[in-house]
């Protein structure tokens, strides 16, 4: 039996090249996978642009007494009571931030997650939620009613003052 002690042949360097090349590919693949991802991310908060700043909700006389009226982009519900007050309610629950629901027929909304519910001006009825929904400011000016839902106004008890009323000259 004889013995080769000979080093086995190095790798061709076209077989190294081709190594070489494929990490590359795959590492590139991955760059362009992340940077779609993020344009996907980037572009879809583009398109919610509406909510962060101030929205637009109508025309003051537009939005009659009595009535609950979803902004989706907006992310909000905006409220308006029989006296004429004016409330923008943040759409998720304080419980865990599941998106909630209007009931007209019971005139309350509704959490679907754990069984929140909450009146119209976002006090709970219902627990596991444990403070009242957040809202927004809203402001009402030569007859526009405008939401700014830049700043999150969050709270612990509901007050007569979250309402907002148009000035006596502006109310319908």
């Amino acid at each position: 039996m004889t013995l080769d002690n000979t080093p086995p042949a190095a790798p061709s360097p076209a077989r190294r090249d081709f190594l070489e090349a494929s990490w590359l590919a795959l590492g590139g693949l991955a760059v362009l996978g992340a940077g779609y991802i993020g344009l996907r991310f980037v572009g879809s908060s583009l398109t919610d642009s509406a909510f962060g700043g101030v929205i637009i909700a109508g025309r003051l006389e537009e939005i009659p007494p009595g009535t609950v009226t979803a902004f989706p982009l907006g992310q909000f519900f905006l409220v308006r009571n029989a006296e004429g007050g004016l409330l923008a309610l943040y759409r998720k629950c304080t419980h865990l931030d599941c998106v909630v629901t209007w009931n007209a027929t019971r005139r309350r909304f509704n959490c679907p997650c754990h069984g929140s519910q909450f009146t119209e001006a976002g006090a709970v009825l219902n627990l596991p939620a444990p403070r009242p929904l957040s809202h927004f400011a809203v402001i009402v000016e030569e007859g526009l009613v405008r939401v700014d839902t830049s700043q999150l106004i969050e709270r612990s008890t509901v007050q007569a003052e979250d309402w907002a009323y148009p000035p006596p000259a502006e109310q319908p």
